[in-house]
């Protein structure tokens, strides 16, 4: 198969969909590899990293797209992008459709076939493609929250870990998840006082175990997420529905009641957020205030850490995009069922049932499309 990797266009976006030692081990298995001009500069693989693992560089998008039979990307394809699918090509990449009406409608019409990363399942009921960057997510959530915390920047000025003799920052993490998990570990580090919210107590027994009695964990009741909330320094959100719209957990009403040059760090945004006031931003302009709380709002964060995010992802895909290419993408989802949860739009039709039911398209088997 001829696999096409296009340079990322999302403002700020450096990860690549596959690195050179992927791209060495689809030639291994005797496909051929599209790169273009410097997409993976980013994270420090220049044109000659691909050339030697096999790959072919070619100067534009337009060309990936145009001769490959497979695109492997990390971020949805833009507009431009989109205009550049054509019928029966296969893209593999994130998409988080639930919100974003416009890319739906624009995959659609390509007649593409459209398997995304974060509806990927696995045998044990996780998410095992979108793991690893909610992993770097919820690390970064941390780190964002206490740089925004600081006065300079408009936070209130505290320290999240504190000193001898000054209670550290209260830091309050929506969701129990990879991303919460993940948020705990810095978080606790740091030395904040950390609280934890979550609806499974299973979860929450899982984090006690991790981590001890340093980390407070408590059952996620709308009672429990406005006393925590209205009192942190620091408010983490990590809720994920696979496929669909993230659950609005903080009301705009509640945030007017949260402290002023407080922050909210929303990881959820890819699906929407789970904060009423949120709204995507990018690393080049990543916060905005709604009633003196600071949002931060990234829909890519992982793309600020672009060699990490690139090779963890690559970690979890590459077997996935193996598949794909040994035996096209029938056979492979017909063989693995947690792959062909990743079918989101097949030549026109909306194989999602999250995606459709949030977009109001008709819910098509993925079954039907194997044929």
């Amino acid at each position: 198969m001829r696999i096409g990797v296009p340079k990322e266009t999302k403002v700020l976006e450096h990860r690549v969909g596959l690195t050179p030692g992927s791209a060495r081990e689809l030639r291994a298995h005797g496909h051929e590899l599209i790169v273009e001009a410097c997409a993976g500069q980013g994270i420090g693989m220049d044109d000659d990293a691909y050339r030697s693992a096999g790959a072919s560089i070619v100067a534009t998008a337009a060309e990936v797209f145009g001769q490959a039979e497979m695109i492997v990307k990390v971020k949805e394809p833009q507009a431009a992008e989109r205009k550049m699918l054509r019928p029966g090509q296969l893209l593999f990449t994130y998409l988080h459709l639930a919100p974003d009406a416009e890319q739906a409608r624009d995959l659609i019409a390509s007649g593409a076939v459209c398997i995304a990363y974060e509806t990927v399942t696995s045998s044990s009921g996780g998410l095992p493609l979108l793991a690893p960057m909610s992993e770097v997510a919820g690390r970064m959530a941390i780190q964002a929250g206490a740089y925004f915390l600081e006065k300079a920047h408009g936070g209130l000025g505290v320290l999240l870990g504190g000193v001898p003799g000054v209670d550290p920052a209260k830091v309050v993490i929506l969701g129990g998840g990879v991303v919460g998990s993940h948020a705990c570990h810095i978080a606790l580090g740091m030395g904040a006082d950390v609280w934890v919210l979550d609806r499974s107590t299973e979860v929450l027994r899982a984090l006690w175990r991790q981590f001890g009695r340093p980390l407070n964990t408590v059952f996620s009741t709308h009672d429990a997420i406005e006393h925590h909330v209205t009192t942190a320094d620091l408010v983490v959100g990590g809720v994920l529905i696979p496929g669909a719209f993230a659950p609005k957990l903080v009301s705009a009403a509640l945030v007017k009641k949260m402290k002023k040059g407080s922050v909210i760090v929303d990881v959820a945004i890819d699906q929407g957020g789970c904060f009423e006031t949120s709204h995507p931003t990018t690393h080049a302009d990543p916060t905005y205030v709604v009633d003196g709380v600071i949002h931060y709002c990234v829909a890519n964060m992982p793309g600020g850490v672009p060699r990490t995010s690139t090779f963890a992802l690559n970690n979890a895909t590459l077997p996935f995009v193996l598949a794909l290419a040994d035996k096209g993408w029938k056979k492979a989802l017909a063989d693995d069922p947690h792959l062909k949860n990743g079918l989101n739009v097949a030549v026109g039709k909306v194989t999602c049932r999250p995606v459709a039911d949030a977009l109001g398209y008709e819910y098509i088997e993925p079954d039907s499309m194997l044929q």
